[in-house]
């Protein structure tokens, strides 16, 4: 399932009364949790097998990590992963990284890369911002809405 798909499955859940989704396939589960929050969870079993364990201890160290370094960037601006999958800094490992913190980037420009069920998709910056903090390691896990970065808008 490609990401057209996931946004057509959650704009469907959004636009009617339909409160939970569910939809498992051989290879693939889908779950969209309508309530206060939105939850989308996409999993696929090879990667879903090797990231269940270590994805809880690796997600709480971070965001206990960030939440302090976040208050006093109180102006920063959180750019999120718009899927679930796993963070790249770099197009290659042995490649520079897309961004460093410090760094002004423009419009439409490469922050990372979330790779999903082998696809390799590019986030780019919304808006011209300065890089003030990078929330994820390279090649860690991250989940639908977790921070990748957080910006000063310019």
């Amino acid at each position: 399932m490609d990401i057209k798909d996931l946004k057509s499955l959650i704009k469907m859940v959004t636009e009617t009364d339909i409160t939970e989704f569910e939809l498992e396939a051989a290879e693939e589960k889908i779950r969209i949790v309508r309530g206060s929050q939105q939850i989308v969870q996409y999993q696929a079993p090879q990667p879903v097998i090797a990231m269940a364990q270590p994805a809880p201890p690796a997600a709480a160290a971070p965001l206990a990590a960030a939440a302090p370094a976040a208050a006093p960037a109180a102006a920063g601006k959180e750019i999120v992963s718009p899927i679930v999958g796993t963070f790249y800094r770099a197009p290659a490992p042995d490649a520079a990284p897309y961004v460093e913190v410090g760094q002004v980037v423009e419009k439409g420009q490469v922050l990372c890369i979330v790779e999903a069920m082998k696809l390799m998709n590019e986030i780019e910056a919304e808006f011209r911002c300065k890089i003030v903090q990078i929330c994820k390691e390279n090649a860690q896990p991250v989940e639908f809405g977790d921070p990748l970065f957080i910006v000063e808008p310019l």
